[in-house]
């Protein structure tokens, strides 16, 4: 931006304002001499909220998003920096509130974004980037709908690399984007349903599933690959959870498969599973039901007995029962279908136990100190209510 007036150094007309630093700077283009240094036209906290403009602006125009969710974030950013929650803030917390503006703008316009692509773009730390977003939701009471399952899998499955031939990607490993996206569809959905994303975080789910969809649609060349070397080959991180979500996805699968007729004379396991996820998809509903006693079953049995007299016995109804679904030992026993329960249940963490106490410890030896209210217990007529005063009023 030219501005009037000469330099008093060499005579040049050719001044511009330098707005390369944090102030602006009045500069000769032709000496490089600087005329009028550090302009304090600004506050130091104006500035900072200049540059936090400018960063939403500028991570708007990397994700591509429209002008009106420009304008929508720019004016977030704007609320947060005037709350007094964020006055007192951390740096590194009040960089990442544009980022929280960005992704909280494309969220409530059901644009497919997740937060680690934002925190990639800002080089910040997920936990971090997650509190500064739940504290600008709280403080600013924004309402933002929760992202579909689906948007997650089309958002997710946007960022790989193996639609597309490269040179650092064999041949076999390449695969057509919109089968991917469909059958990982179709292994979310299964996941949903047997209680593996209640309550998870579900890129880790996301990233199993679709492991296991590009696996089947190529089995041959694809079974000896694992899941660290597909996400390399994706240039997406590996989630640590992704590990476990898999081999939980695996059992579900081959207890489904121990339904099918066609399939009981193979010896399947985890690996060989995957080449018939295609079929298991196809009957899911029914393959369900049989490879697990479900919950339905357990409340008709048991609402049988019911029928009769208050104190008959629930003889046909424990028939019933035993029959449909057998109990929790015999289940274990026989290997018959288990109840559909989360992996909360199944599967309980471990609780530390407390160590026991010493028989030192646990001996009385009468030196145990008395609190004031266990002497008060002990205090049951007037007369040793007169006799405690007493005592208390000796020297």
């Amino acid at each position: 931006m030219a501005a009037r007036g000469r330099c008093p150094g060499c005579g040049s007309a050719a001044l511009v304002e330098d707005a390369h630093y944090a102030q602006q700077q009045l500069v000769c283009a032709a000496c490089g001499c600087v005329l009028a240094e550090g302009l304090l036209t600004t506050t130091y906290t104006e500035e900072e909220h200049l540059r936090g403009i400018r960063r939403v602006q500028d991570l708007c125009k990397v994700l591509q998003l429209p002008r009106v969710f420009e304008e929508t974030a720019v004016s977030y950013f704007q609320r947060a920096v005037q709350h007094p929650s964020f006055h007192l803030v951390s740096l590194e917390k009040k960089e990442l509130l544009g980022g929280c503006c960005v992704f909280v703008t494309c969220r409530q316009h059901n644009w497919p974004v997740t937060m680690g692509t934002i925190c990639s773009l800002l080089y910040a730390k997920q936990e971090l980037f997650a509190s500064v977003y739940l504290s600008l939701q709280k403080e600013l009471e924004l309402s933002v709908p929760a992202l579909s399952l689906a948007d997650l899998v089309k958002t997710h499955l946007n960022s790989f690399r193996l639609f597309q031939h490269a040179a650092d990607v064999p041949a076999p490993f390449v695969e057509d984007k919109e089968k991917v996206v469909a059958r990982t569809m179709q292994v979310v959905e299964l996941a949903s349903e047997t209680w593996l994303v209640t309550g998870r975080h579900p890129v880790p789910i996301v990233t199993a599933a679709a492991f296991l969809s590009w696996q089947s649609l190529q089995p041959g060349a694809r079974l000896s690959c694992s899941l660290g070397r597909f996400c390399k080959l994706a240039g997406v991180d590996l989630p640590p959870p992704a590990h476990l979500r898999l081999k939980e996805l695996l059992e579900i699968l081959l207890r489904m498969a121990s339904q099918l007729a066609w399939l009981r004379v193979f010896k399947l396991d985890k690996k060989t599973v995957v080449k018939h996820i295609g079929d298991l998809l196809q009957h899911r509903i029914f393959l369900l039901k049989n490879a697990f006693c479900l919950q339905d079953g357990e409340e008709e049995g048991a609402a049988a007995p019911g029928e009769g007299s208050p104190g008959s016995p629930p003889a046909a109804g424990g028939a019933a029962q035993e029959k449909g679904c057998p109990s929790g030992g015999k289940r274990q026993r026989e290997g018959g279908p288990r109840p559909l329960l989360p992996p909360c249940l199944i599967n309980p963490r471990k609780r530390l136990r407390t160590a026991a106490p010493s028989p030192s410890d646990s001996a009385i030896t009468g030196d145990e100190p008395i609190s004031d209210s266990e002497i008060e217990q002990y205090l049951r007529g007037p007369e040793e209510i007169r006799a405690v005063s007493k005592a208390k009023a000796w020297p």
